[in-house]
């Protein structure tokens, strides 16, 4: 079993909207601090929601470099069963860096957190006044993206 680079914009899409959670990995004083997200992915960009204080906002205040996981598939698949080393979890992963932007305008907040909906729903939704003032919204502007399917059968050439 072989691990392939992905390179194909629209299977990479396909992965990270087929997630549910994305793990945003930051870090504090050289130290990491990772937590799982409900997210947008935007082409360019993935919106993330929260409070608008705590750890992860004084943290990113601070050093606003993140890298996000999305991670499809854990099937267990083996060449020998009876070698350890043989083992593989089937699956697909794509990683994002990129440099957090804090949102603040209400109509860009508004618009986002319906792309941030769009993610988990086909309904249309509608947020009043005190809900968007008091998310907090942060935009993860891409720097780099790369994506690996592992586990994969090999393929004679």
């Amino acid at each position: 079993m072989r691990t392939y680079k992905i390179e194909n914009k629209e299977e990479i899409e396909q992965i990270v909207k087929a997630c549910k959670t994305c793990f945003v990995a930051m870090s504090e004083n050289n130290f990491p601090y990772v937590l799982p997200m409900n997210f947008a992915f935007c082409g360019d960009s993935v919106i993330l929601h929260s409070a608008q204080k705590g750890r992860m906002w004084e943290i990113l205040k601070k050093n606003p470099k993140v890298c996000i996981n999305w991670t499809l598939g854990e099937e267990l698949a083996w060449q020998n069963i009876d070698v350890g080393c043989s083992y593989r979890v089937k699956s697909k992963s794509v990683l994002v860096e990129g440099t957090v932007e804090f949102i603040n305008d209400y109509d860009e907040k508004y618009n986002y957190l319906l792309k941030m909906m769009a993610q988990y729903s086909s309904r249309d939704f509608k947020f009043n006044k005190p809900a968007v003032t008091n998310v907090g919204i942060i935009k993860v502007n891409i720097e780099t993206v790369s994506a690996r399917e592992f586990g994969a059968k090999v393929t004679p050439h």
